[in-house]
């Protein structure tokens, strides 16, 4: 009964208590635009226990936002130094104001967020959308428009669950498993030897034609060249795969200027995909767009949360070019299934390492809905994932607001603009 009456009261909540928010005042002596009388208090940060591959694109780190309701929410993501510089911009704040505290922290600092923030920024609009979601007591993907397909299909890069010695007989186990593609990699490029681009080019083609074979083609399979090749041989990769139609091939050439996907485009007629070494928007626009890729690879934390990454599916979706985000963290797939089962591409997919889910202990058994190959809706609050924080490694916590206010500029009806 307490909880219920607080979440009434919460939505109720009336002008007077907005007043001594700094971030509220403007549109609060107008309308009284706050969403809840909740407040964040705390927030803390914890390190994946095990997890030894410290890559910004990969980050495990979960972040505890608590309210002064008793409702946490919960993300993934960031590194210790962004999550405590952005937690200390919006402690007292009201998280149900999502996309207006993530305008806040994108534009609060004049210079846009690097690739790392923007980690940092997913993670915490992430536990957000979960506060949010717990106390109205609705999932995620409800407050994102409600479910638009019963599940997402998987694709895996590798499959562990094969006893099988080949590459091609794994490739046929994680088909006949129920995922809808297998994806591969170029030959070469592990280990101490040198890589010599004319060779792998070559046995990479010869690879993809065995793969393609073993699993019957159809789309069965994809492969990514890792930004491996210079253009010269990736394009003579991507022309050799044409007759072979896998689903995409991803990563042609480096990532720094996407610009030049106006030349790969002329050159290859390949599926394309391109964008796990991207953010937001502003990183991928261009290439949507100016439809120079065919699926877009952006993925949760690295979009800078949720809702950016709805705005990416939405501008996808007007130019026909598919989702099939890369595969980050856990509870960031969890994320992923609510944000793209409301969605609408015209495809979408997601990866799964090793083509099987993550089991972490700090999270609970049914944080993902899994089977034969597809990821299923969760409909509990929130995210759906319960985080047990005494099997992870604490970091942080921040309880107060920066020494150092930021300045910010709103205009006549109260939203941020650039200072």
């Amino acid at each position: 009964m307490r909880r219920r009456n607080f979440i009434k009261s919460a939505m109720v909540g009336t002008t007077a208590a907005l007043v001594g928010s700094p971030l509220l005042k403007a549109s609060a002596a107008i309308s009284g635009t706050a969403a809840s009388k909740m407040r964040i208090t705390k927030i803390r940060y914890y390190a994946a226990p095990g997890y030894n591959k410290p890559l910004f694109n990969q980050a495990r780190g979960i972040v505890e936002i608590e309210t002064d309701g008793g409702i946490i929410g919960i993300g993934e993501g960031g590194s210790k130094d962004m999550i405590e510089q952005c937690a200390q911009m919006i402690i007292g704040e009201d998280p149900f104001r999502i996309e207006h505290l993530w305008q806040y922290l994108y534009r609060g600092m004049f210079y846009p967020p690097g690739r790392e923030k923007l980690h940092a920024l997913g993670a915490i609009e992430m536990a957000l959308w979960d506060i949010k979601g717990k106390a109205l007591n609705v999932p995620v993907y409800e407050l994102l428009g409600g479910a638009t397909r019963d599940y997402v299909e998987c694709y895996a890069t590798g499959f562990r669950a094969s006893k099988a010695t080949t590459e091609e007989q794994r490739a046929r186990d994680c088909i006949e498993a129920g995922l809808r593609s297998y994806r591969i990699g170029p030959t070469g490029g592990n280990g101490d030897a040198r890589f010599d681009f004319y060779e792998n080019a070559k046995k990479t083609i010869e690879f993809c034609k065995r793969i393609d074979a073993a699993v019957g083609g159809g789309g069965k399979w994809a492969i990514d060249l890792h930004t491996r090749f210079d253009l010269t041989e990736g394009i003579k990769v991507s022309n050799a795969l044409e007759l072979l139609e896998p689903y995409f091939v991803e990563d042609i050439v480096r990532s720094e200027n996407p610009g030049v996907y106006k030349t790969v485009r002329q050159m290859t007629k390949v599926p394309v995909a391109v964008g796990e070494q991207f953010g937001d928007r502003w990183d991928i626009n261009e290439l949507i767009e100016n439809r120079l890729i065919d699926y877009t690879r952006v993925t949760l934390p690295n979009t800078g949360g949720i809702s950016e990454f709805k705005k990416i599916c939405s501008m996808a979706e007007t130019h026909y070019v598919g989702m099939i985000p890369h595969f980050t963290g856990p509870l960031s797939s969890a994320a992923l299934v609510h944000a793209l089962g409301s969605s609408s591409p015209n495809r979408c997919m997601m990866e799964l390492g090793g083509g099987e889910i993550e089991k972490p202990a700090y999270f609970n058994e049914d944080y993902l809905l899994y089977r034969n190959g597809k990821l299923y809706l969760n409909p509990a609050p929130g995210l759906g994932v319960k985080f047990d924080r005494k099997k992870a490694d604490f970091v942080m916590e921040v309880t107060t607001k920066t020494k150092f206010p930021h300045p910010y500029l709103l205009s006549p009806d109260g939203a941020i603009h650039n200072w």
